[in-house]
């Protein structure tokens, strides 16, 4: 097994950097999504965090970074060691699937067996050896052949996470305890989560997904074969500037819009064809501003989280979270697990109950035309 500093062989990780981020609106935009915004306090965008995460891991020529066209410029200025032949432009999103399965296309090309990782660029994640650690089982299960993924262990009954069933034990020589996925569930009510929690053998769906990149392609050929037969097509013409752009003008706003979890991994565990690695890693999606307030407080209850370099909050008895990206001052007197979120065009006002409600909002003023504040 090589060394903690040195990079696993034959490993490509890859970051698809896509997704409004609609739960963290107005902060997050479509200008300005989930992933360009440091949310934690580092110092850096959650992008770089994941960049910084992954090096050690893959090194800093074999990440692959699969965006939008609007964020090129963007993604450069917070990754300029990221290589210009690893920054993959989506022309419009079309979920997960394309984009993990585009760089599988095109990585499968360059270099036939390739292992990839897939990562998502706006989750937060702390314990970098534990991290490694099950990447490296992950890319051993992948390795034998299955497609891989990392669920990580609850340590409460959290109703805004997927949860996979861990099933049968699986004998994967050189990898620490390796089960089979029984099956997914989405987002379950508060008394399922508890019950989860205590019964020991559903994981927090994370969305990693580690697999040799022929495997991945060839069980989205079983699920998905015109999706399939399309990714290949465009990584055919990828590597080539004169072929590249004709092919995605053509190919790319036909493809199916699906998230991965459901073109691949679902099909893969009903088949047998799927492994998790329990992550004993700390990680959080902060998909909506509850979880946000949970992660810059220490998920201290009673405290009141403050994001923003020149906020400006007055508090007294009040709990929850402000983020501010105005010069106005804002005050809250006795009010607990509040959310407000002051952009100079738009105002947020909830609770950490209703966070998840947020998107909704946006959907409103999505069909209400109010795109400019979108």
């Amino acid at each position: 097994m090589p060394g903690p500093s040195l990079p696993i062989d034959r490993f490509y990780a890859v970051i698809p950097a896509g997704g409004v981020g609609s739960r963290l609106w107005p902060l997050s935009r479509a200008d300005a999504p989930k992933f360009l915004h440091d949310l934690t306090g580092s110092g850096q965008t959650l992008l770089k965090d994941t960049w910084d995460r992954l090096v050690p891991i893959a090194g800093e020529q074999r990440i692959m970074v699969v965006t939008g066209r609007a964020h090129r410029a963007a993604v450069e200025s917070q990754l300029p060691a990221l290589a210009d032949a690893n920054i993959v432009l989506e022309s419009e999103p079309r979920d997960s699937t394309a984009a993990v399965g585009l760089a599988a296309a095109i990585l499968e090309r360059r270099e036939p067996g390739v292992i990839i990782g897939s990562f998502a660029a706006d989750h937060v994640i702390s314990g970098e050896a534990l991290f490694r650690a099950a990447v490296t089982d992950a890319m051993t299960a992948a390795d034998a052949g299955y497609i891989a993924t990392i669920g990580i262990t609850p340590t409460e009954p959290a109703v805004g996470f997927g949860y996979i069933e861990c099933g049968d034990v699986l004998d994967v020589p050189g990898a620490e305890r390796v089960t089979a996925v029984s099956s997914f569930v989405e987002k379950p009510d508060l008394e399922t989560a508890k019950r989860y929690l205590a019964g020991g053998v559903h994981l927090w769906n994370a969305g990693m997904y580690i697999a040799r990149a022929d495997r991945l392609l060839e069980e989205l050929a079983r699920t998905k074969p015109e999706l399939h037969a399309g990714l290949i097509e465009l990584a055919a013409a990828w590597d080539d500037p004169a072929t590249r752009g004709p092919a995605v003008d053509r190919i790319w706003p036909k493809l199916e819009k699906i998230a991965i979890d459901y073109s691949i991994a679902e099909p893969a565990a009903a088949a047998g064809r799927l492994a998790v690695i329990r992550g004993h890693f700390s990680w959080d999606d902060v998909g909506d501003f509850a979880s946000l307030a949970k992660l810059n407080t220490a998920g201290r209850s009673g405290e009141l989280a403050i994001l923003g370099e020149n906020a400006r909050v007055l508090s007294d008895a009040s709990s929850g979270i402000v983020v501010s990206r105005s010069k106005r001052v804002i005050s809250l007197i006795g009010v607990h697990d509040i959310v407000v979120v002051d952009t100079p065009d738009a105002l947020l006002v909830t609770t950490s109950e209703h966070a998840q409600r947020v998107k909704a909002v946006v959907d409103a003023l999505r069909l209400g035309g109010s795109n400019d504040v979108l």
